[in-house]
């Protein structure tokens, strides 16, 4: 790691003058911890130089901070007293960051910028422990030593090393960003049925390090019980009733694009999907490939409420799938305590060696979908569900306790069911056709579809949407442009 480098071998620090160094400093833990990482090795490099502890009370490295209007007072009330106490030569920008940092480096250059960034925060995406910066910003080499950190991490160094930091996090703030994005955090919440005023627990208790940027406050998602704008129905009917919300099927496995076994989780999942009230998109078979993977999710994943993904999970060298949602959403593989143990519990001594590699899990994208019924949590990472599944009895116990978990929790959101009908006939293709596609333009929020089980076996045709009265009147219609007995009506 880059930031062990640094105390090891401070020089490391000083390949370009000092004068071309900098620190973004922006008040928050990961910053805090890096000022102190920094500070350590400069002091290292300074004690090697001069052999002699006189002159360490200041850091000469060159401190950028942005001073914004929607920081909160505590974040730059701290940022100003750690500038005090730590000698810190600070370069204030008060514009926006990106035209305030073309103006200061213009004026004073500088060839590389120590981040506190780490793996599952949004700018992170792509990055590496040395990275250029971005197209259209001034040039210089990014510098990430905390990059592989872990939540755990951060407040270990902290508390150990008894460092200051922002009161914030003593106050149930896990995450801090502007004061319109961030609130404390509600894993955090202390219940006092005495009091009506909430209470937190400091930053450095919460559990599960994945869950730090809760506290940020969610933009509008569909997942999280909302509607998509798409309806499927006409404007008088009830939202609810009728607003329809959208999940694609993933499945993985070379063993069915050659035919050697027949998908049957697909077809399965598209009828527990449709019975809550979803539609699916599509259904997809991919190869056990980490691109093939990757680009399906990263292709569905923008245009799907939630995506379902099946197969490819395990030990071996083709179960490829939770690296290539990794790779769709821009974030590492890394190591997830609590899941390992799950595996160890479930394979016992056989948890060494590559079977480790079963923990790693998308750095800061994913949860863990608990079930007393389950031996292991499934895997959610953001909208994308993975299941382990490899037969219908084991997807139809998954299923079951996804939706008990989202009856608890509202992991996604139950919709009224769809209803379907259907109309048997004798008549051609040909007779059916146009009065058909004239129906379709008459309701075109159902789903009005016609197949034949076999070439001379008769016409049905389906009726598909979430209001019994529109399907009805639609049937009606049918009927009505032949003559009577023609049809026959089954569910």
């Amino acid at each position: 790691h880059v930031s062990l480098l640094m105390i090891e071998r401070p020089d490391i620090l000083f390949l370009n003058s000092i004068e071309e160094v900098a620190f973004s400093f922006n008040g928050g833990k990961d910053s805090t911890v890096l000022l102190h990482v920094l500070r350590a090795g400069y002091f290292l490099y300074k004690e090697e130089q001069s052999c002699s502890n006189e002159g360490l009370n200041d850091f000469p490295i060159r401190t950028i901070y942005f001073e914004s209007t929607c920081a909160f007072p505590e974040i730059n009330s701290f940022t100003y007293d750690a500038a005090s106490a730590y000698g810190l030569q600070m370069d204030i920008i008060r514009t926006d960051f990106k035209s305030g940092l073309e103006d200061l480096l213009k004026t004073k250059p500088v060839r590389a910028i120590f981040l506190g960034v780490r793996i599952g925060d949004p700018t992170a995406v792509g990055q590496e422990q040395f990275s250029p910066s971005s197209p259209g910003w001034p040039s210089f080499m990014r510098v990430n030593p905390i990059l592989d950190w872990s939540y755990r991490d951060v407040w270990a160094f902290i508390l150990t090393c008894k460092v200051q930091y922002c009161s914030l996090y003593d106050q149930g703030y896990t995450s801090i960003g502007s004061i319109y994005d961030t609130v404390p955090n509600a894993l955090l919440c202390i219940s006092d049925s005495s009091s009506s005023k909430e209470t937190f627990r400091p930053a450095y208790l919460l559990s599960d390090g994945r869950l730090e940027r809760a506290g940020r406050v969610k933009k509008f998602s569909p997942v999280c019980g909302s509607f998509s704008a798409v309806s499927n129905g006409q404007d008088s009917i009830d939202l609810r009733k009728n607003s329809m919300l959208t999940a694609s099927v993933i499945a993985v496995g070379d063993e069915i694009l050659f035919g050697t076994i027949e998908d049957q989780l697909g077809p399965l999942l598209c009828r527990k999907l449709h019975s809550i009230g979803w539609c699916v998109s599509q259904a997809t078979v991919v190869r056990n490939d980490v691109d093939s993977v990757a680009e399906e999710v990263e292709r569905q994943k923008s245009t799907n409420d939630l995506i379902f993904i099946y197969g490819g999970v395990g030990p071996l060298h083709s179960d490829v799938t939770l690296s290539g949602v990794a790779k769709a959403f821009g974030v590492r593989l890394a190591p997830d305590e609590e899941f390992e143990e799950y595996l160890r519990h479930l394979i016992g001594d056989q948890c060494t060696g590559d079977r480790n590699e079963m923990a790693q899990l998308p750095e800061g994208i994913t949860e863990l979908l608990h079930h007393e019924n389950l031996p292991v949590p499934l895997i959610k990472c953001q909208n994308v569900i993975i299941l382990t599944a490899t037969n219908t009895m084991e997807l139809d116990k998954e299923w079951e306790c996804l939706i008990e978990l989202t009856r608890s929790g509202g992991l996604f959101e139950m919709m009224e069911p769809y209803i379907s009908k259907c109309l048997i006939t004798q008549l051609s293709d040909v007779e059916t056709a146009q009065p058909l596609s004239k129906l379709c333009l008459e309701f075109p929020d159902l789903y009005i579809g016609a197949y034949r089980r076999s070439r001379t076996g008769p016409l049905t045709i389906s009726f598909k949407g979430k209001d019994q009265a529109r399907i009805e009147s639609a049937m009606e219609a049918l009927c009505k442009k032949f003559h009577l007995g023609i049809f026959s009506v089954t569910n």
